[in-house]
C-alpha cells in the first residue's frame, strides 16, 4: 500500500503534502476534546463498546482512547486508512506525546502487513483496515457505538466526507451510537442527518469556533 508524503513542521508534526493538510493541529487536547468527549467517552465505555475511526493516520486517537480505558473487558477498535504511516514517521510523531502504549503500538505497526492490520493494547483489540475507505467501509460487517471522524479537511479530503460514505457511517452505526469530529462544514452535517443521525453543533477546540456530533435513535 502506498505510504503517505510527508513534511514536517517545526514542531514535529506531519503534513501530508497530498492533501496540503497537517496530521494534527491542537495534538493529544483536541483529541480528548473532539472524539473522546464529543462521544461522551469514557463515559459510555464497556466491555465490546466498539468504537470505529475514518483516519488512523499517527494512531493518537487509538493511544488516547487506551489511556481512558481500565477496564474490565475489552474494547474493539477498527480504523479505515488508505495511506498507511511508515513506522519510523509515527513513532517521530508521536514522541512529543510521550503517551505510554506508543512503543507498543509502534512495535507492533512495524511488522503488521496485509489489508487488515490487528494491533492488541492493553484491553483493546483493534483492526486497521487498508485501502479507499469507500470500498472497505461497505464491505465490513461491524456497527460502531462511536465514530471517530478524522479525515484531511474537507476541502482538501471531500472523497472521506462524501454524502455516500457519511451514508455507510449511518448504515454501521449501532442504535444509540455517536459520531464526533472537528469539523463544522454545513455539507458534512447535512450528510450526516441525511444518514440518520441527530447533529448538533458543539464548542471546537481552540481556535475552531464548532465541531459536530451526531447521535442516532434507538
Amino acid at each position: 500500500m502506498n505510504q503517505p508524503d510527508l513534511t514536517w513542521t517545526d514542531s514535529d508534526t506531519p503534513v501530508a503534502t497530498a492533501f496540503d493538510d497537517p496530521y494534527f493541529t491542537g495534538g493529544l487536547e483536541e483529541t480528548r476534546h473532539v472524539f473522546l468527549s464529543g462521544n461522551d467517552l469514557p463515559a459510555r465505555l464497556k466491555d465490546r463498546f466498539q468504537v470505529a475511526e475514518l483516519g488512523f493516520g499517527t494512531g493518537l486517537n487509538l493511544l488516547a482512547l487506551a489511556q481512558v480505558w481500565d477496564g474490565p473487558g475489552t474494547l474493539r477498535f477498527t480504523s479505515f486508512e488508505a495511506f498507511p504511516m511508515a513506522a519510523g514517521d509515527m513513532e517521530r510523531a508521536l514522541r512529543p506525546f510521550a503517551l505510554p502504549q506508543t512503543g507498543a503500538l509502534v512495535t507492533q505497526w512495524a511488522t503488521a502487513e496485509g489489508p487488515v492490520r490487528h494491533l492488541t493494547l492493553n484491553g483493546i483489540e483493534a483492526q486497521v483496515i487498508i485501502g479507499d475507505a469507500r470500498e472497505t467501509l461497505p464491505a465490513w460487517e461491524g456497527a460502531a457505538d462511536a465514530w471517530f471522524l478524522d479525515g484531511f479537511a474537507p476541502a482538501r479530503n471531500p472523497e472521506l466526507w462524501s454524502e455516500a460514505l457519511m451514508a455507510e457511517v449511518g448504515r454501521h452505526t449501532a442504535p444509540l451510537g455517536s459520531c464526533a469530529t472537528y469539523t463544522a462544514a454545513g455539507h458534512v452535517r447535512r450528510a450526516l442527518e441525511a444518514a440518520g443521525f441527530t447533529v448538533t453543533r458543539q464548542s471546537g477546540f481552540g481556535r475552531k469556533k464548532h465541531m459536530t456530533h451526531g447521535r442516532k435513535p434507538a
